[in-house]
């Protein structure tokens, strides 16, 4: 991130404190920041030397909001955010089911006239305005109260795989459980840094390439407004608010990158006989899944086939449960491994993830044609976890981390690769093949592969590095005490 972003980040960051003495989370501060940079930015849109007409009615314009004072300001604004999420378009995606959640029109007005008025955002670069919001994203994310965290995947991780599939400008990429837009902003970032674009495939990058769903309307109206301050803004949303597993789209991607939100089993939400609501376990049937069970994940799985053109590619993170689990999870692995090439699996270390003690996977494949004989042949795995071990404050996860990952993957022909793993010459290698018809005489059609020796299970003697337990104890005592910090505000408040 650059100075600017950083100052830029940090200048607003500073505000949200004295927010949150309101009663006002980290994620409420953020939304209404989206808002009204939205609203900044179209009016700079109809000044030169962009001249453009302005997509926001004269009367919910940025100007109405700076002739406002007092509590006339803060009545406008709610009236002008209830009345601006009824529009089509990535207009109506980010004002949808909007709530003005300041409620001191004093602090409401010093944030609009001293720290959003005061910047030229349509004059900053693409990156300063991108980095920026991706920082307040990702504060709100290490935020454990907020619970944002599972919408947003380590950045290095993304890279990482972006790096691996080399997205190119003829691509079409999907998400079906985008989050904030991380991955479909790292696709378009790699397209961009390493291909010189004609005016038509910058257009195509620009207005059809991209393509995401997101369930939550709070974390889709986030996503929408990151596309947007990194330059990305077809007059169609890119995003459909919605559950991308209720259906087929009816679209194909030749490319679909996605980390679906933690958790095992769907539900939705009914009122019951008593008029009480209650969650009930939802079981997905469609006719283009290989089985229809209630785990989440093992539908995203099904569902990223069903999204991929022939021979499109895919990378999904999965739990460990995806690798393991029968019934359900064995028919679809079985289908998996015979109906698509499944080339390579990345092992996750815990402590990557903003939801603790996630254990996860890289699933790399391709569709295939229909064919008689298995589409998968070898099964790379590459072991990032076996004594690896890193925490979100004090050693987070860093790109170069996954260097050797990326280089053993041979983005540009996977045929060149070569394990690093040999029983004799390199037995702490990571990275090993596995031949399909080993695979399948595994307990349940198994991908849960380990090899290394797990140098804190060797004998009784060995103790976990003393830093690291003092990491994991720092950051679950920090968590305590931001929950005991917001318990005690909410119950001051409510004295």
């Amino acid at each position: 991130m650059s100075n600017h972003s950083q100052q830029i980040v940090q200048k607003l960051w500073n505000y949200c404190n004295v927010l949150r003495d309101d009663g006002m989370s980290y994620g409420d501060y953020v939304e209404q920041l989206t808002y009204l940079l939205f609203l900044k930015m179209a009016d700079e849109r109809t000044k030169p030397p962009f001249k453009k007409d302005s997509i926001i009615p004269r009367e919910y314009a940025w100007p109405a909001l700076l002739n406002k004072d007092g509590d006339d300001l803060e009545v406008h604004y709610r009236h002008s955010l209830e009345q601006l999420g009824k529009k089509p378009g990535m207009l109506g995606i980010i004002f949808r089911k909007a709530q003005n959640k300041i409620q001191d029109p004093a602090k409401l007005r010093r944030l609009i006239v001293d720290l959003i008025d005061r910047e030229k955002w349509l004059t900053l670069d693409a990156d300063v305005k991108g980095d920026a919001y991706e920082g307040l994203l990702q504060k709100n994310a290490e935020d454990v109260k907020s619970g944002a965290g599972q919408y947003f995947t380590p950045r290095p991780l993304i890279e990482a795989i972006v790096d691996c599939m080399g997205p190119s400008p003829a691509d079409q990429i999907c998400d079906p459980a985008c989050g904030t837009g991380g991955f479909l902003l790292a696709a378009h970032s790699h397209i961009s840094r390493h291909n010189k674009l004609n005016p038509d495939e910058k257009k195509h990058l620009k207005n059809e390439a991209l393509r995401g769903w997101e369930i939550v309307d709070n974390t889709a109206r986030l996503c929408v407004m990151n596309l947007y301050l990194h330059g990305i803004d077809p007059e169609e949303s890119p995003i459909t608010v919605g559950d991308s597993l209720k259906a087929d789209p009816g679209y194909k991607f030749s490319i679909v990158l996605t980390n679906p939100p933690f958790g095992k089993k769907s539900s939705v939400a009914v009122v019951n006989e008593e008029g009480e609501s209650e969650k009930q376990d939802d079981v997905i049937v469609r006719d283009d899944f290989w089985t229809s069970t209630k785990n989440k994940q093992l539908n995203f799985v099904q569902h990223v086939k069903t999204l991929l053109a022939m021979n499109g590619r895919a990378a999904i993170v999965v739990p460990d449960n995806v690798l393991f689990e029968g019934g359900a999870g064995e028919r679809i692995r079985r289908k998996l491994l015979h109906e698509c090439e499944v080339h390579t699996l990345l092992r996750l270390p815990t402590g990557v993830f903003y939801a603790q003690g996630v254990k996860a996977n890289v699933l790399f494949f391709d569709r295939k044609p229909a064919s008689e004989k298995p589409w998968t042949k070898t099964l790379w795995v590459y072991d990032l976890r076996t004594n690896m071990h890193f925490t979100l404050k004090t050693n987070p996860l860093q790109r170069r981390d996954l260097d050797e990952f990326v280089e053993c993957f041979c983005p540009d022909n996977r045929h060149k690769r070569k394990a690093t793993w040999d029983e004799k010459k390199n037995p702490d290698g990571r990275w090993r093949a596995f031949d399909y018809y080993e695979i399948l005489k595994r307990d349940k059609v198994s991908l849960d592969v380990f090899w290394l020796k797990d140098e804190s299970l060797e004998d009784s003697d060995s103790l976990p590095d003393p830093d690291v337990i003092a990491d994991e104890i720092v950051e679950d005592l920090q968590a305590a005490i931001d929950q005991f910090t917001a318990i005690s505000a909410d119950l001051g408040r409510n004295k």
